[in-house]
């Protein structure tokens, strides 16, 4: 009677959550910046991340999710008890039951260490959900139809590729290339051309600004600022977007050989239904330009990018939260809920 069910997309750069009957509530970083002299927590979310590259040597501001899963425990558990405090906030209810995410593919021990740490932030029960399973949903996938559908969630830590079939995951592979990937091999790109040294965010601005996949109209440049590598000083260029475009690649491509070794391994009959569906794009780091043409080209296959692609994961939780297809439709084994 007293428990609200809350789900969160935790990702590795954003975290999304939600309340039944309300939706998502909020869109936060998923940063916590905390002081090493007395282990205190000093900020989560938007107010952390802007600390970013600017703290003193007391502060630290990390990312605890890499990857997908949980690079630090504690931190990652602070954040969560934030988040969910916040839900709650003005709430008659003092329990509540909490559904998040997990990669496809994920070990015993890392969905574990979610499990823990939402338990430990608060939940009274938890239950997971796999990445691409939930990205579907939120596309609005039939996923419960005896037909295939290939999904492919490109986020910040990682990209989930899929196939999905009664309402489950046939084959699923997944690459590091991702957001993260494409701000760090910006930097790299920067670095090695105009010997400037540039920041995560920077490079973050870059993509958003003028990063794409191929040529789009009306190309431009973007005027950056760092700190030159000879000299030490700092030094303003420009970036082109063919420039932009040069540095993220190979990852791009790594993303590409990551569905055909996925489609490699789907069965015969529901790799047809996949060609006559086509593939279907998530996550946000599906919203650079002209990656769905260039997935296209290469595979051979039609390619959507899914309505408000960096909430669909979220809205997929939300949706199984909506129609009671969680917490009573799972067994326990040593201690965790599986489908």
């Amino acid at each position: 009677m007293f428990t609200r069910d809350i789900f969160i997309d935790l990702g590795t750069d954003n975290t999304r959550v939600g309340i039944k009957g309300r939706g998502i509530v909020a869109r936060e970083p998923s940063v916590v910046a905390y002081d090493v002299r007395n282990d205190t927590v000093r900020a989560v979310g938007s107010a952390a991340k802007e600390m970013i590259g600017r703290t003193p040597g007391s502060i630290v501001a990390v990312k605890p999710i890499k990857g997908g899963v949980i690079a630090d425990f504690d931190v990652t558990e602070a954040m969560l008890r934030k988040f969910i405090k916040s839900a709650l906030r003005g709430s008659l209810f003092s329990r509540c039951r909490v559904m998040l995410c997990v990669p496809s593919g994920v070990t015993e021990v890392e969905s574990r260490a979610i499990f823990d740490a939402a338990s430990h932030a608060g939940a009274s029960e938890v239950d997971l959900i796999e990445v691409p399973l939930a990205a579907a949903i939120g596309a609005g996938v039939k996923v419960g139809a005896a037909s295939g559908s290939m999904v492919v969630d490109i986020g910040g830590g990682t990209t989930e590729v899929a196939v999905i079939a009664l309402g489950d995951i046939v084959t699923s592979q997944s690459t590091k290339s991702a957001g993260d990937s494409f701000d760090e091999a910006i930097i790299n790109f920067i670095r090695k051309k105009h010997n400037l040294l540039i920041g995560d965010r920077t490079a973050e601005q870059i993509k958003i600004a003028i990063g794409s996949a191929m040529e789009y109209e009306n190309e431009g440049a973007i005027e950056v600022k760092g700190r030159n590598l000879v000299d030490g000083l700092p030094k303003n260029i420009e970036v082109t977007a063919a420039e932009v475009r040069e540095a993220v690649s190979d990852q791009l491509y790594q993303i590409i050989d990551t569905i055909r070794y996925t489609f490699e391994k789907t069965p015969p009959e529901l790799a047809a239904d996949i060609i006559d569906k086509g593939i279907v794009l998530t996550g946000g780091s599906s919203k650079l330009r002209n990656i769905e043409k260039l997935i296209a080209i290469e595979t051979g296959m039609a390619v959507t990018v899914a309505d408000d692609p960096s909430d669909c994961v979220a809205r997929g939780i939300g949706e199984r939260i909506e129609n009671n297809l969680t917490f009573d439709t799972y067994t326990f084994k040593r201690g965790k809920r599986y489908r």
